[in-house]
């Protein structure tokens, strides 16, 4: 986003040349009021605006009554965005592809935020995508280890971003469950967690000495 702006007037040796204004330069405060206006446009490029934290959002939406159909079905969709505005634009992208149905012509009837249930227990989720990248479109199924399905669909966009460079606008989640049995998860990534006995290595262990003063470096590798 580029914003312009005119400035009032522009002071002494501004503009990318010198003008002779006939104040001498000690005065500067006469020759602030003497300098002439200048109409050249200051170009200042304003920050990109960042992607918040999302949010799983229930849309539920449905075409305008008409004399043909008085009570028109009703969709519902879930959907990952950063804010209810985002998310009744994703609703409609995707009915006015499968149902032909537009903003102008329906209504969104409710939209609610859905919380996860359990937030502090550890899941294993599973997500089905579809991409589109500079070749072509692509389905995808990925594995993430997180604590709720707004923690692993952020996680996949940012998975996707870099991996692939995609953007929010081109990836589409069409499925996320939840993959309570071990034997079927896929991706070794997330095998390699769920290991029986899994236990780390401790390589920076401080020993906390009851003197002040030592005559030797103390080591924390072992």
């Amino acid at each position: 986003m580029i914003s312009v702006q005119l400035p009032a007037a522009c002071g002494p040796g501004q503009c990318g040349g010198q003008r002779d204004t006939g104040v001498s330069r000690t005065s500067t405060k006469s020759a602030a009021l003497a300098a002439p206006k200048c109409s050249r446009p200051t170009i200042a490029f304003a920050r990109p605006a960042r992607m918040g934290r999302f949010q799983e959002y229930q849309v539920v939406g449905r075409k305008l009554p008409t004399e043909k159909d008085a009570n028109p079905k009703l969709y519902r969709m879930r959907i990952f965005a950063p804010n209810d505005v985002v998310a009744k634009s994703r609703f409609w992208y995707y009915l006015r592809q499968l149902r032909k149905a537009k903003k102008a012509s329906g209504e969104i009837v409710a939209l609610n935020v859905i919380h996860e249930k359990k937030p502090l227990k550890v899941k294993n989720f599973g997500i089905w995508l579809r991409f589109d990248s500079r070749s072509g479109t692509h389905n995808m199924y990925k594995e993430f280890r997180e604590l709720s399905r707004v923690d692993a669909a952020q996680a996949c966009y940012q998975d996707m971003a870099s991996r692939h460079r995609a953007r929010f606008r081109s990836i589409q989640i069409l499925r996320i469950a939840e993959v309570e049995k071990v034997a079927d998860i896929r991706r070794p990534n997330i095998k390699q967690i769920l290991v029986p006995k899994l236990r780390f290595p401790l390589p920076h262990r401080v020993v906390k000495y009851r003197s002040k003063f030592l005559a030797t470096r103390p080591s924390t590798f072992y």
